[in-house]
Order: structure tokens, then C-alpha cells, then sequence
């Protein structure tokens, strides 16, 4: 009886959002903020390896579990973050996700690798609020026929944050800021973030509000019950780890170590990836509802991943201009972000919350176990040796098998655009 009361409000309250709203839209507009500076926290490591194993005297695997930290809390509070927003809405809930995300990015600038682990941690837990509010705030505040569009837009600006992480940051700590002074700045800008947050976010009536907590869980009851969730979650995963964890984590790693390029050359080839997915993100988000379908533009994607990818390990270092492979990967990679509007589609609309944490609990579980997997691969096929072409040559692999993997599963996707929609 309390599920059926609280599918009910909710749904009441989201039948003007078939329209727009201006004041989630601008509400949506300071998440993306949130969202850019998440991306910032997530791929900034990336620039100041070196400075970070020193500062903490870890290994490449020390150095990979630590930041490998962030997608653990991320999967963990992706559950949370769905149900607390379909709950108690966006308000409260998005500003407590800055508020985390400030003080463990603050945290991070620590030379304690206790205090660097907690601040990890909870850049992840704080960042798992972020798309998932965004894309809360949308449906909330825009026309549906606009859902993929408005995702992509959100992950434009989001991979924008990741490049900016990389070619921004790395002049900033190697000029007249340190690391440390980097993720202090960085902590007060988000807590800025969170205070407008706060101020602008409509208010509105927490569902359920004399029942017990467990409650605000019930919708991932159907969620998870639903074996498309779990495709969704699995093909956007694979897809996302040719980024988040080949480029984000070791990509300038492997320009500089293994294609020798300096190091300013790194960064900028690297962060060549998130740019290339803040066009592709758009584009293919818009693609798909001009076309009113989602599978054939995720498989476009995809292929254009899986050549790019298997260029980049397989080919010489030079076959290519400088900056074009990386680009055209994270174009490509914008298909990744098509299944968070199918697992919306496919899952009951009182659930948009609880659907997209289940979304990001599986694409992030799947960072957070590949992350350090990877760094123990590249350790063990070096033997503790400085890494070279070889070896990130045979561990780089695991990208294209990832990438073919979620193309096979995308083939048990239900359709949902609006073209099949009107077919049936």
C-alpha cells in the first residue's frame, strides 16, 4: 500500500513535465555544473601520477586502488542517490551530493593517504549524485521528446570537466599552483556550486513521508527485476571503460611511456578523448530522437569505438595525425550514453531516480573492478619493469573485447525510440 501511495504522488507530480518547467531548467543548468566539476575530480589524477605515488609511496597498483577509490563509493551511492531523489526530490538530496564531493575533493590535496583515501571516497559518493540528478531534473523540467538530447548535453559539459581535468589542471600544478592548492581551490569552487544550488532547486513534497526508510528502495524492486536494466547497465559499462579507465586514469601514462610523447603532448592527445566525447554526447543523443531510435546509433558508436581503439593499440604511434584517434574514440563513445535513456523508457516513469542509480551502480561497478585490474595487468605483463609499447599494447586489448562484448548484448536491447513506439 505505501509503494502504490507513493507511485501515485510521484507520478502526480511529474505529469506537467511534459512541458517545460524554467525552474528545474535552471535548476538543471547549475547540476551541470555539478557534473562538469565531478568530471574535473574523476580525471585530474590522471596529470599527477608521478606527484601522487611520491607524495604517498605507493605502487602502480597502490596508486590504482587509491584512485580506483572513487568508483567504488560511486556505484555504492548511485543505489542511494536514485531512491533518496525519487523520494525526497532534488533539493536537499543534489546539494548534499556537492557538499560531499567539496570536502573530498578538498581531502584529496592531503599528503596523508588515509585522509587522500577518504577524500576518494567521497568524491565518488558525491559524484553519484550528479547525472542522476541532472537527468532527474530534466524529465522533471523538459519535454520527453527532448530526453536524449538534454542527456547528451549534460555529458558534453560532463567530458568538458574531464578535459578540462587534463589539459587544464596539468599546466596549473606544474606552474605556479601545487597539486594540493589544486584540489583545495577546487573543493570551495563545488561548495560555491552546492550553495546555488540549494537557493535556486524548487522544493518539493517528500513521498512516503511516514513510512519507514526502506521504502524509499521500493521501486528498485521493478527496477532490478527487469533484465533490461541489467543490459543497459552492462553495455553502457563496457563502453565506458575504453574512457574512464584506458584514457582517464592511464592515458596520459600511455602516450608518455609508451608512445613517448612529452609530457605536455600526453595531456593534450588525452584530453583529446573527452572532448571528442562532449561532440559525440550531442550528436548522437539528438541522433537518436531525430531517428526515434536508440539500438542503430548505439552500434554506429560502438564501431566507431572498436576501429579507433584497435588503431590506437595495434597500429605505430604515428599512422595517424596527432589528436585524431582520440578524438574520434570519445565521438564514438558518445553512444555510451545511450542507454541511460532506454533504462528510463524501459522501466515505469515513477522510477526515473531508482532506474538511472541502477544504471550508474552497474556501470561504475565495472569501472571500479576494471580500474585496479588493469593497473595489476600492466604490472604484472611488465614485471616491474618501466612500462613500454609492448605491454600496454597486450593489456590494451581488454578495451576492443569490451567494446565487442557490449555490442553483442545491445543486440537484446528493447527499442524504444519513438519511431518503434509508433510502429507498435
Amino acid at each position: 500500500m505505501a509503494t502504490t501511495q507513493a507511485i501515485s504522488l510521484r507520478s502526480t507530480q511529474t505529469a506537467p513535465s511534459r512541458g517545460y518547467r524554467p525552474a528545474f531548467v535552471i535548476a538543471w543548468v547549475i547540476c551541470v555544473a555539478f557534473y562538469f566539476m565531478e568530471y574535473v575530480a574523476r580525471s585530474a589524477p590522471s596529470v599527477m601520477l608521478p606527484e601522487l605515488s611520491h607524495a604517498f609511496g605507493l605502487s602502480t597498483v597502490g596508486l590504482s586502488s587509491l584512485i580506483g577509490l572513487y568508483y567504488y563509493s560511486y556505484a555504492i551511492f548511485a543505489i542511494l542517490a536514485g531512491a533518496a531523489l525519487d523520494r525526497w526530490g532534488a533539493k536537499v538530496v543534489t546539494t548534499a551530493g556537492l557538499v560531499m564531493l567539496a570536502a573530498g575533493t578538498a581531502m584529496f590535496g592531503v599528503e596523508a593517504t588515509w585522509v587522500a583515501g577518504a577524500g576518494r571516497f567521497l568524491q565518488g559518493a558525491g559524484a553519484a549524485f550528479a547525472f542522476i540528478a541532472a537527468v532527474y531534473l530534466v524529465a522533471h523540467g523538459m519535454p520527453a521528446r527532448v530526453l536524449a538530447t538534454a542527456i547528451g548535453i549534460t555529458q558534453c559539459v560532463g567530458m568538458l570537466g574531464g578535459a578540462s581535468g587534463q589539459f587544464v589542471v596539468a599546466p596549473l600544478i606544474h606552474g605556479d599552483m601545487s597539486w594540493q592548492q589544486f584540489w583545495l581551490y577546487a573543493g570551495i569552487v563545488t561548495l560555491v556550486i552546492a550553495v546555488a544550488m540549494f537557493v535556486v532547486t524548487p522544493r518539493e513534497p517528500s513521498v512516503g513521508g511516514g513510512h519507514s526508510l526502506l521504502s524509499a528502495f521500493a521501486p528498485y524492486k521493478n527496477v532490478l527485476a527487469n533484465p533490461q536494466t541489467w543490459l543497459c547497465g552492462l553495455c553502457g559499462g563496457l563502453l565506458f571503460m575504453p574512457t574512464t579507465v584506458g584514457d582517464m586514469t592511464w592515458g596520459v601514462a600511455f602516450l608518455h611511456d609508451a608512445w613517448h610523447a612529452s609530457y605536455g603532448q600526453a595531456v593534450d592527445r588525452a584530453a583529446m578523448v573527452p572532448i571528442g566525447w562532449a561532440f559525440g554526447c550531442p550528436i548522437l543523443g539528438y541522433l537518436a530522437d531525430r531517428i526515434g531510435r536508440r539500438k542503430p546509433v548505439i552500434f554506429g558508436g560502438a564501431t566507431v569505438m572498436l576501429a579507433a581503439t584497435l588503431a590506437i593499440y595495434l597500429l605505430p604511434p604515428n599512422t595517424f595525425p596527432p589528436y585524431v584517434l582520440a578524438f574520434v574514440l570519445g565521438f564514438g563513445s558518445g553512444a555510451a550514453m545511450i542507454p541511460y535513456s532506454t533504462v528510463k523508457e524501459v522501466n515505469p516513469p515513477e522510477a526515473k531516480g531508482s532506474a538511472t542509480g541502477a544504471m550508474n551502480f552497474l556501470v561504475f561497478v565495472l569501472s571500479a573492478f576494471a580500474g585496479p585490474a588493469y593497473g595489476w595487468w600492466l604490472q604484472k605483463l611488465g614485471g616491474g619493469a618501466p612500462l613500454t609499447t609492448e605491454v600496454f599494447a597486450k593489456a590494451g586489448l581488454a578495451y576492443p573485447a569490451a567494446i565487442v562484448v557490449a555490442m553483442i548484448l545491445a543486440l537484446f536491447l528493447k527499442e524504444t525510440g519513438s519511431a518503434a513506439q509508433r510502429a507498435r
